[in-house]
């Protein structure tokens, strides 16, 4: 039980009417030190009480008994302030971090539950883009953060490998395929299978039936065509390939691959459902389920052509993943622009009378652009993200040429804070929120950046390491009772809340403040309290401190996808 906790449990021992929870959600941090360390206002009782609530405040702060955990507990105004008992605190918070290093802020939350993070899922033979991104980054620590709070979580990459966009190849490839042009696929599949798409989309204004062409070719790939599926499967394998250069870059790996073509052979019994429940409606020779009585647009299941569409293959993948792996929540770490997306098939399988497409939740997130210019596939103004994350990496090793030419590992070390950077730059902000990719901001090594917290985490390294001891548990906790030393254990504690908020959110960037936040407290009381010192008892106590914070960073870097270099 953490001292914020303890608070609440002391405040419903006289306000019994107040539930732990409740008394926990009402709980404030003062806006200065000499206001206490948590406040809880007494608006609400105003009512039942028929008193005012600075009233109320003074009567419950009379009657709270002395505890250990608090120096003193008294009102100002409406509210009841707690005041820790600093060196009681600070040996709380430090033992615990002591004794469950790299477990410290984790839970048992999740029981084992199976949880499905969906994430990254590029489309095979299209560039694995700047706009790729945030899906992959931000899937991948809310992944790791329902790891680390006791889930059994499963990475799936549902990859974009279906869909009318191969006909298109199929029919552009058959067109021009010369073998200048298979040479080049060879030894550059995205960039060169980009230009015949690119092409496809620009004749098919001058040549409209293209468009049927490619809607031939496609349903010939749904229906089992040797010489479609030859091109489909070399189109995928290639892109694979490429792909996995962007993963080992990232370090993310994933538990399946099922893309959208896994899903093929399961469309049939979706469809037959869908009829045997009255869901299905004929349109204009198509099949559509009508959902404009809730608000929404009615969704088309199958074209007239016969072919199926994203809405028909994501309720099968649905269905297929909750017979499977009987998922707790199915996570979907797509774009906003897919709401309606979500919103229609998710309503169809409550049509079909599924309680769990409540489990199913769209984590939406805004765009990101470059300062010069957007994006479109379409028309070849494309930034590829294995570019920008060598690119960063090379910007760093100029970086680390002028800060510490002598480094040791140089090469690894740009790679580490290279990726770190763009990933801690990703995850900075709220997730639905737009925002412009910046060299300048994402490659400082001040303020509120990745390279950043990364430098203060190998500071706490050497600090360690200069140290030379290795003590335990048992050091002077009234030497770190001071303002800075006790900033940095109060911010230490905070490290479970961030985490389950971020769990709650699915918000990542309550875990990336959180490291900057910690980052920042340590290097003020860096400054204002030396730490390799002569006074041995005091050298011990701040380096006890150190190792507290190396260890939180550490983790808390984790849990974004980031590592962790020990010299910078």
């Amino acid at each position: 039980m953490d001292f914020k906790e303890k608070a609440a449990v002391i405040f419903t021992s006289v306000e019994t009417e107040l539930s732990l929870d409740e008394a926990l959600s009402l709980i404030e941090l003062p806006p200065s030190a000499d206001m206490g360390d948590y406040a809880i206002p007494c608006y609400k009782f105003a009512k039942k009480y028929r008193k005012s609530p600075a009233s109320i405040a003074s009567e419950i702060a009379g009657k709270i008994k002395k505890s250990e955990d608090f120096e003193k507990i008294e009102n100002t105004g409406p509210y009841v302030n707690f005041f820790v008992d600093k060196k009681h605190f600070a040996e709380k918070v430090l033992k615990q971090v002591y004794l469950e290093k790299e477990n410290y802020g984790s839970s048992n939350i999740g029981h084992g539950r199976n949880v499905i993070v969906e994430f990254s899922s590029p489309n095979i033979a299209k560039p694995f883009h700047i706009g790729h991104i945030r899906t992959t980054i931000i899937g991948n620590s809310i992944y790791k953060i329902y790891k680390y709070l006791g889930y059994n979580t499963i990475a799936i990459n549902h990859l974009g490998d279906y869909g009318t966009q191969f006909g298109m190849l199929i029919s552009a490839y058959k067109k021009w395929g010369t073998p200048q042009v298979i040479e080049a696929i060879e030894k550059n599949p995205i960039r060169e299978l980009l230009k015949l798409y690119v092409r496809y989309n620009k004749e098919i204004e001058i040549h409209p039936e293209y468009k049927d062409e490619a809607r031939y070719w496609f349903r010939e790939l749904e229906n089992g065509n040797e010489e479609a599926h030859k091109l489909w499967t070399w189109f995928r394998d290639v892109s694979l390939n490429e792909f996995g250069r962007v993963y080992d870059l990232l370090n993310i790996k994933f538990d399946s691959y099922a893309g959208e073509s896994f899903y093929s052979d399961k469309m049939p019994a979706v469809l037959k459902e869908l009829d045997e429940k009255g869901l299905l409606k004929d349109s204009e020779g198509a099949k559509i389920v009508e959902l404009h009585q809730y608000g929404l647009t009615d969704a088309v299941i199958q074209k007239s052509d016969g072919s199926t569409l994203y809405v028909t293959r994501d309720i099968a993948a649905a269905m297929y993943r909750k017979k499977t792996y009987n998922f707790y929540k199915n996570i979907y770490v797509v774009g906003a622009p897919q709401k309606l997306h979500f919103q229609q098939w998710k309503k169809i399988i409550e049509l079909m009378g599924y309680d769990w497409a409540k489990d199913c939740i769209h984590v939406m997130f805004g765009t990101v652009s470059l300062e010069d210019g957007v994006l479109s596939t379409r028309k070849g103004r494309v930034v590829f993200l294995e570019d920008v994350l060598n690119k960063s990496i090379e910007k760093t090793s100029e970086i680390i040429d002028e800060r510490n030419h002598d480094l040791e590992n140089k090469e690894e070390v740009a790679k580490q804070i290279g990726i770190g950077a763009v990933i801690f730059q990703e995850l900075f902000n709220s997730r639905i929120k737009d925002y412009t990719f910046s060299w300048d901001k994402t490659l400082s090594f001040e303020g509120e950046t990745g390279p950043y917290v990364q430098y203060t985490y190998a500071r706490t390294c050497s600090l360690l390491h200069k140290g030379g001891i290795n003590k335990d548990e048992n050091v002077d906790y009234s030497i770190l009772t001071g303002k800075e030393s006790f900033n940095v254990i109060k911010k230490l504690e905070g490290f479970k809340e961030a985490v389950l908020v971020a769990h709650d959110k699915y918000e990542p960037f309550f875990v990336t403040r959180y490291i900057v936040g910690l980052a920042q407290e340590f290097n003020r009381f860096y400054q204002e309290c030396p730490i390799i010192v002569d006074d041995l008892d005091v050298k011990e106590a701040r380096l006890f401190l150190t190792k507290a914070v190396n260890t939180v960073l550490k983790k808390g870097m984790e849990l974004l996808g980031m590592e962790t270099p020990e010299k910078m």
